[in-house]
């Protein structure tokens, strides 16, 4: 196994501020030599839209960039690239194991999200016969029905050299499942993850979901932050805590370090921060959105401490840092988010479950020192799936990315050697009855390539044609407008998804498949 990086990359001038990224290979330390095995830390978020924050990741400032206190993220992004066009899954399971397996959703099979182990969570269809999905997740080893086997990244940083924590949110498997525990992809060290995806609530005072006698009330229920059980910590922080002692530690080991830093903020409950909810009410905003807001400035801040605990134990200069969501915004429950819904991610369309851009586009911040320029902006769209050979390129392990991965290193963008964006083609599939109901949301399948998008529904055959770069909105359905892009789209779509031996669903009057988007006008 090869262990060192190749120089490969160039530095070139940056003259627009928007212009793509370019920089030159390896991480130095503070003598100036070039770092073979940099630590990296994945910093990643539940829920959150491309709009949270104080950084514009649009090509202009919005209303809601000045709504979000991120300062953290302001300081990351100063520091390294913005990727304005960066993907996940539509909900939070496909896209954490499109990340730790490097494959898309559509060839894993972990098409909705998943809890118990044999359980669909599909809500049912009154016209179509859902696939049978592999909603026990995913597995690094075989025996698991309805199970997807591959091998986590986290495996090969592992095997390659590194100390690896865990630190937060999992869900890769259900419960009573290998895929459930972190340890068991490679992770040296698991701090409060387990198969459920979201949390019974963020208070100590509530133990995080469990009784005064240490049982869990919830499925839900954050296992492992027993300490910090009534003692007024929000769990945002409490993880933070943890993970600020793991990195102590593993300071001491002769060693780099991977941090999978996986907040269970901001998915729901939407509860009140008590360190920042005051300030959003103060700026005029409903209880409901100075709670979100809240939620959001908590992860920043623990974004803030860790880049604090790099700075102070000189580990800035040597250390990798990504931050991303999986998923974006909720934008369909009126319980949680203001009314009118659909429009907490604007100028995108919709929010989490949906296929249009509001549920898939992602803030998407990398910081390497000495690659790429500082407070630059990369245009080009990468996926969650980019994450595990870039990771391992990154960490001098580029040998160890096996054959047959959907992802594609992005590290060539950052060092201004070459776009894995040209000539490729992002795929979706979601053949699932998710929780709620909206705008692009349930029984779909979509494909970019370009600035062209289609979205295909398998219920009633209807395509929708969107130019991203004329309408980010996603409000013109060009399809019927022109015919030849969409018939090409649903070619390809249509052939990459059997590639893949992705699912689709069956009509209930029938039996039959419903058609490929190839297989409809």
């Amino acid at each position: 196994m090869e262990l060192n990086r190749k120089n490969t990359g160039v530095l070139l001038p940056l003259s627009l501020a928007f212009a793509s990224v370019a920089g030159c290979s390896g991480g130095e330390d503070k003598t100036g030599q070039q770092t073979a095995h940099p630590n990296i830390i994945l910093f990643m978020v539940d829920d959150m839209g491309w709009q949270d924050t104080s950084v514009p990741f649009y090509k202009e400032r919005t209303r809601f960039n000045d709504i979000y206190e991120t300062p953290n993220m302001e300081r990351l992004a100063s520091q390294g690239v913005l990727f304005s066009q960066a993907y996940g899954c539509s909900i939070s399971s496909p896209s954490r194991c499109s990340l730790l397996t490097g494959v898309n959703n559509a060839r894993h099979r972990v098409t909705n999200w998943t809890l118990e182990k044999d359980k669909t969570t599909d809500l049912p269809s009154e016209t179509l016969i859902l696939p049978e999905w592999n909603l026990n997740g995913i597995s690094m080893v075989p025996g698991t029905p309805r199970t997807f086997v591959g091998t986590s990244f986290v495996q090969k940083l592992k095997e390659g050299g590194y100390h690896t924590i865990h630190c937060g949110k999992a869900h890769w498997g259900a419960i009573d499942t290998p895929g459930e525990n972190p340890t068991h992809w490679g992770f040296e060290v698991n701090i409060a993850g387990h198969a459920a995806g979201g949390l019974a609530t963020y208070l100590s005072e509530n133990n995080y979901g469990h009784t005064p006698d240490g049982k869990p009330y919830s499925l839900m229920a954050i296992p492992g932050l027993e300490k910090y059980w009534g003692t007024g910590t929000f769990a945002t922080e409490a993880l933070t805590q943890e993970a600020l002692r793991s990195l102590d530690k593993a300071r001491k080991y002769n060693q780099p370090f991977f941090l999978y830093m996986s907040h269970y903020a901001v998915h729901i409950p939407i509860e009140r921060d008590p360190r920042f909810f005051d300030k959003y009410l103060a700026k005029g905003l409903s209880e409901k959105e100075a709670a979100y807001a809240s939620l959001v400035e908590g992860m920043d801040k623990s974004l803030g401490d860790i880049m604090d605990w790099l700075e102070d134990n000189g580990q800035k200069d040597n250390t990798i840092v990504i931050f991303m969501s999986d998923n974006g915004a909720l934008a369909s429950a009126s319980y949680w988010r203001d009314e009118p819904l659909y429009v907490q991610n604007a100028p995108l369309s919709s929010g989490k479950g949906s296929l249009y851009e509001g549920g898939i586009r992602v803030p998407m911040i990398v910081s390497w020192p000495s690659v790429g320029t500082p407070g630059s902006r990369c245009d080009k769209y990468v996926m969650i799936e980019d994450f595990y050979p870039t990771i391992l390129e990154m960490a001098g392990l580029g040998a160890s990315i096996p054959k047959g991965i959907d992802g594609k290193s992005f590290v060539g963008l950052l060092e201004g050697t070459k776009d894995p964006s040209r000539g490729r083609s992002l795929i979706w599939n979601y053949p699932n009855v998710w929780g709620n109901d909206g705008p692009g949301i349930n029984l779909n399948c979509a494909i970019r390539e370009g600035d062209w998008k289609l979205v295909y529904y398998y219920e009633d055959g209807r395509k929708e044609l969107f130019n991203l770069a004329d309408d980010i909105s996603e409000t013109r359905n060009l399809a019927s407008e022109n015919p030849t892009m969409t018939n090409h789209l649903s070619k390809a779509l249509g052939r990459a998804l059997r590639e893949m031996d992705a699912q689709r669903p069956s009509y209930r009057s029938t039996g039959k498949p419903c058609p490929w988007p190839d297989g409809i006008n």
